[in-house]
């Protein structure tokens, strides 16, 4: 084949490769040697240059590919119980809060707890000056023995002087007179026993105690310094905040509506036991469970809502008053609903919605109506049906319109089980 092109080639003549006759020639030899598949390095050792141009003729010519659909993971939404919540943020605050005052005059001798522990229900805290207090108890003491005398002397001569009477040997005033001063004697007496009991009140309140369990604030004195002169001075404070209270209010549209459902409950004046869930800003969900305890008796026309309040149990003293709190209430029994994963839904303008891959695999926008969520799940109320393919992962591979290569991947089965709290909704 390479003899016969070179051969073809040099019949012209080197007057016939110029000019026309060139022109006419190479379309010709192109086409021999692009059929016969000849590569074009094996001509190099005919010397003919005219070769190599016919033989760049061959390559194919380019031609767009288009890229593969992008793959994206579907699921189809998968059935649960959901229990409708309404959600409140509120704040807590202490069961009981009590400040400790010196009730007596005196110097603080001793502080014998340490700032911000927990103390005990009738745990020493505080000290106060003892010896004038004890002294002011014996003094009363010593007064009803010497009024217990006086009356012991008065009813034997009353006696005396009565016994003489009806002999006609005493006088009606001297019986009269030692009547006066028997009556007086027991005066005397309940009032020095009085006196006693006072002193000896006086003298406990020397010594200042916790009136329950609770964790106690800083001293706001300092051993050495007069108290409960003049008004009562406030030694420290104590917390009661195991229970903790944590307050909320409700708006009067979510009001009536729970209440609509709830006839029955709403004509009963003592508290229902509405479970209500809590979660602080540092925490995932609502890992804290307690129960309505009061419920206002009108709402704040300035506001429009009603003040609520739930009682948590907090042993470990985790929750401090003035807290932060997400608060979750259930407002109705758990429901069967379709639930979807929360990273699939996307929002607009128009609102939440979701794509969904059809039976060509062409990506579809379906706009969806939201319920309430159950973990980590979003439960869907209008919008999509349980044969539908939604996109789970890859949604910025998935465009309207487009074509993808749906992988589908069933939701697991634990996805939708609803465990009554709403442990895995993400804090605020």
């Amino acid at each position: 084949m390479t003899q016969d092109l070179a051969a073809s080639a040099s019949s012209h003549g080197p007057a016939a490769a110029t000019g026309n006759d060139f022109r006419e020639t190479l379309p010709v030899i192109r086409t021999t040697l692009c059929r016969s598949g000849t590569p074009w390095r094996a001509l190099i050792g005919t010397g003919t240059s005219m070769l190599l141009l016919a033989s760049a003729g061959c390559e194919k010519p380019n031609t767009y590919v288009p890229p593969p659909a992008p793959k994206v993971i579907v699921s189809q939404p998968v059935e649960g119980p959901v229990t409708p919540y309404l959600e409140f943020t509120g704040n807590t605050q202490a069961i009981k809060t009590v400040e400790l005052r010196a009730r007596v005059e005196g110097y603080l001798e001793k502080i014998l707890f340490r700032e911000g522990e927990i103390v005990k229900e009738g745990q020493l805290l505080f000290l106060i000056q003892r010896n004038t207090y004890e002294a002011k108890l014996k003094e009363a003491k010593a007064q009803v023995l010497a009024d217990k005398a006086r009356l012991m002397h008065a009813e034997t001569e009353f006696a005396r002087f009565s016994g003489l009477l009806k002999q006609n040997a005493a006088a009606q005033t001297d019986v009269d007179k030692w009547h006066y001063e028997r009556d007086s004697a027991q005066a005397a007496v309940m009032a020095s026993e009085a006196n006693v009991d006072l002193a000896q009140l006086n003298l406990s309140y020397t010594e200042v105690r916790a009136p329950f369990n609770g964790r106690a604030g800083r001293r706001l004195e300092d051993p050495g310094n007069l108290v409960g002169a003049g008004e009562k001075t406030v030694l420290a404070e104590i917390n009661q905040i195991d229970p903790i209270y944590a307050y909320f209010t409700i708006s009067e549209q979510d009001l009536l509506r729970v209440r609509g459902r709830r006839q029955n409950e709403a004509a009963n004046p003592r508290t229902p036991d509405v479970p209500i869930f809590l979660g602080l800003a540092n925490e995932d969900g609502y890992p804290h469970q307690g129960k309505l305890d009061f419920a206002g008796i009108r709402l704040d026309p300035t506001t429009g809502t009603l003040l609520l309040r739930a009682v948590f149990p907090n042993p470990d003293y985790a929750i401090l008053p003035g807290l932060f709190a997400r608060l979750k209430a259930p407002v109705d029994a758990a429901q069967s609903a379709l639930l979807i994963p929360v990273e699939a839904i996307s929002y607009d303008q128009i609102g939440p919605y979701v794509l969904v891959v059809n039976d060509k695999n062409l990506v579809e926008r379906r706009t969806i109506t939201t319920g309430p969520p159950s973990g980590r799940m979003m439960s869907v109320s209008d919008g999509l049906k349980n044969s539908d393919w939604i996109v789970t992962d890859g949604l910025l591979r998935a465009i309207p319109g487009k074509e993808v290569a749906p992988v589908r991947q069933p939701l697991p089965a634990a996805a939708a089980s609803d465990t009554g709290e709403p442990a895995g909704a993400p804090a605020r």
